[in-house]
């Protein structure tokens, strides 16, 4: 049975896991410097801060940028449901904003159309793997006062191209946070797992306080207007100065994580393999779309092919049930967050509000895409595509 994604563990990862299985540290220990420095090496990020999972690093990232009650973040129509909700948490306004067709993603325009005054933070999401146009989108946002946020779950390894240089997803001035997933079917794995990257020493700051129940043991920043009625400071002595959360990355998981980064570019190399092989055999299907094609390296992630499941006289789940008969996992990426019940009952929204993305959601399907396939796997997926548009 092919999934629409899967990790890839080789013996150098059970290998890393099991040192620190030996080692004194399970967790807050060396390990997780060593994953977050080498995460920044590789990404040209200054800071990186691990957690527990994406979903937290969205959280912390808010939490970093300060925003609050009355305040409005920009998020992507077609993405998980994180990427809006980490607005939600500290008490902000989630709102959406419709993609390109071409490319699935939020652009400088569409923020425009959906922007309003509150608005203090937008997150781009880098759907599949590609790159946002990163530079158009962070002249719109900080021309309005706003922070860019961006949101790499799908992207570790990609890159996008300004005025003819590359620069590395992580790494580059257009966002002034950039988070990360490391969830089993992403492109590296830390089993669960997330990263903050940043090259602001005050965000990078602030996600380390939030990311560890917001406690401060560094002398240089303590009030000490907690000590004790004997105005001692020992090395017991820490302050929680703002309110936290345990977020912390675990030994085991980092472990893990140096480890397959070792294998970043392989795994990019593949996934462009398997993408490119798709793209040359369903590239003149009837009733089938396959992405466009980026301008930059890209990590992608997920393969989303768009039928017209109409004119195949076929639903979507009928397609969907045929190919799991014969081995074929795939997966609907994503069902538009704001026609989720949450976001109509809490704020009106419906059907209509970003009509491209609902367009997009009627056709889209994710075929298997993961490094560990095998040619005639793809083969396999290949000509039960090729079958399923010619009937």
């Amino acid at each position: 049975m092919l999934s629409y994604g899967r990790q890839s563990i080789s013996d150098g990862d059970i290998a890393g896991v099991s040192a620190v299985l030996r080692s004194d540290f399970l967790t807050c220990g060396p390990a997780v410097e060593e994953f977050e420095q080498t995460l920044a090496r590789r990404t040209g990020a200054k800071h990186a801060v691990a957690v527990a999972n994406g979903t937290a690093a969205l959280h912390v990232a808010v939490l970093a940028a300060g925003l609050k009650p009355g305040d409005r973040l920009l998020t992507s129509a077609i993405t998980f449901l994180a990427s809006a909700n980490c607005a939600e948490f500290v008490g902000a306004t989630a709102d959406f904003a419709d993609i390109d067709p071409r490319t699935c993603n939020v652009t400088a325009d569409t923020l425009a159309a959906a922007w309003q005054d509150d608005v203090r933070a937008v997150v781009p999401v880098d759907f599949a793997g590609r790159s946002c146009d990163m530079p158009a989108i962070a002249s719109l946002a900080r021309r309005r006062g706003a922070l860019v946020i961006e949101d790499a779950s799908h992207a570790i390894g990609s890159e996008l191209i300004h005025e003819g240089k590359p620069h590395r997803t992580g790494g580059h001035p257009w966002a002034d946070m950039t988070t990360l997933s490391f969830h089993p079917v992403k492109t590296i794995t830390t089993g669960e797992g997330g990263a903050i990257l940043t090259s602001d020493d005050v965000l990078a700051g602030r996600c380390r306080l939030f990311r560890n129940h917001g406690m401060v043991k560094d002398p240089a920043k303590l009030t000490g207007l907690g000590r004790d009625d004997l105005n001692e400071f020992g090395p017991w002595y820490y302050e929680m100065q703002e309110v936290g959360y345990n977020y912390r990355i675990t030994d085991l998981q980092c472990a893990l994580g140096s480890s397959q980064l070792r294998r970043l570019d392989q795994f990019v190399q593949r996934r462009a393999a398997i993408v490119a092989a798709y793209n040359d055999a369903f590239s003149g299907l009837p009733h089938v779309q396959p992405p466009a094609a980026a301008p930059a390296p890209t990590a992608w992630h997920l393969y989303v092919l768009q039928f017209d499941f109409a004119a195949l006289g076929r639903t979507r789940a009928q397609v969907m049930t045929d190919l799991r008969a014969r081995g074929v996992g795939t997966q609907v990426h994503y069902i538009p967050v704001h026609l989720q019940p949450y976001y109509r009952n809490n704020y009106g929204y419906g059907p209509g509000k970003c009509p491209v993305a609902e367009a997009y959601y009627r056709r889209c399907l994710s075929l298997p895409l993961f490094p560990a396939m095998s040619d005639a796997d793809v083969h396999r997926v290949i000509n039960l595509v090729t079958q399923l548009s010619s009937m």
